[in-house]
């Protein structure tokens, strides 16, 4: 048996991608990542919908070595998409050799992104992954130059297909001549590629070196104040937010609420100390707390609690000091 392993975002395109491969009696297995940048929920309802059997992998370590040092650099913002895609596709293609799989199908369409998809971009990522001839992208695959297994009339290439472009009114079409009517709309789903996240993170890496899960993690929430090197303070936004940020924390951070009023939960990471003043006088500030007058600030740190006094910090301040 012929056997393929499907890099699976969820997204129509890489639903069509394996559902056309599958018709061509081939078995497809789709395998997917998770990073803190995005995660596989998509992914798995897409393939619950096709039945598709489905491995979910974390690369988060090897990913986040790549992110600090693209070969290729960033998108428009922080998104290292040629360098991921060579990534997710080396990884696959190990895959595949151990397990015992012929080659690796992909829902890239040419052309559909301008940067990450044309042609020279497609040859450069499926080239430094170091699996080339075993990149199959059956979507636009009579466009591109054939691998091993059409050489080889493993798999048939007169069944594979030549969409270019960024429109989807052929996608739509085949989806319905595949009676796949359940899939998500196109949109962005990696965090990489958010502006205001970005900024943060970017923040992160030119002040914390040795960063870690949690602090990408708390960059999802609140917002976000430095007015120092000495570290930072988050406060939450909306209940969403601080129920959010009460999850995350751990015994290292400290977390503050006012006592007396509806108001933000805030948290200084890794329980900073000289940040507390700081840190009490934000959640006065985004709190429901008189401006004009102390307000008792409760602080919890390593399963103590205390009580300090902090006055709402300046408003000009707190522009000057989010990130």
């Amino acid at each position: 048996m012929v056997k393929a392993i499907a890099l699976f975002s969820g997204g129509l395109d890489s639903m069509l991608a394996a559902e056309l491969i599958r018709r061509l009696k081939i078995d497809v297995l789709g395998l997917t990542f998770t990073t803190p940048f995005f995660d596989a929920q998509k992914a798995c309802y897409a393939a619950s919908v096709l039945n598709l059997p489905l491995v979910v992998e974390d690369i988060t370590t090897p990913h986040l070595k790549m992110l600090k040092s693209p070969r290729y650099g960033y998108g428009k913002n922080m998104n290292p998409c040629i360098d991921c895609h060579t990534l997710m596709l080396q990884i696959a293609g190990e895959r595949m050799k151990k397990t015992g799989f012929d080659f690796i199908i992909t829902g890239e369409v040419l052309g559909q992104r301008p940067m990450s998809q044309n042609k020279q971009s497609l040859y450069i990522v499926a080239k430094n992954s170091g699996y080339s001839d075993y990149i199959l992208r059956p979507l636009s695959a009579q466009l591109l130059d054939p691998i091993k297994a059409e050489r080889d009339k493993i798999i048939d290439r007169s069944q594979l297909l030549a969409i270019q472009g960024r429109g989807r009114k052929f996608q739509i079409k085949l989806a319905a001549d595949f009676g796949i009517a359940d899939y998500a709309p196109p949109a962005g789903g990696c965090l990489l590629t958010d502006p205001m996240f970005t900024r943060r993170l970017r923040d992160l890496f030119s002040h914390q070196e040795d960063h870690d899960i949690h602090d990408l993690d708390l960059l999802k929430y609140g917002r976000h104040f430095r007015a120092d090197d000495q570290g930072k303070i988050i406060v939450g936004r909306n209940n969403s937010d601080n129920e959010n940020l009460r999850k995350l924390s751990t015994d290292d951070d400290i977390v503050l609420f006012v006592a007396d009023f509806p108001g933000p939960l805030v948290i200084i990471p890794h329980g900073i100390i000289a940040l507390l003043p700081l840190a009490a006088a934000l959640c006065v500030r985004y709190s429901d707390a008189p401006s004009d007058r102390e307000a008792n600030v409760i602080y919890q740190h390593k399963n103590s609690s205390n009580i300090i006094k902090a006055k709402a910090a300046a408003r000009e301040d707190c522009e000057k000091w989010v990130i």
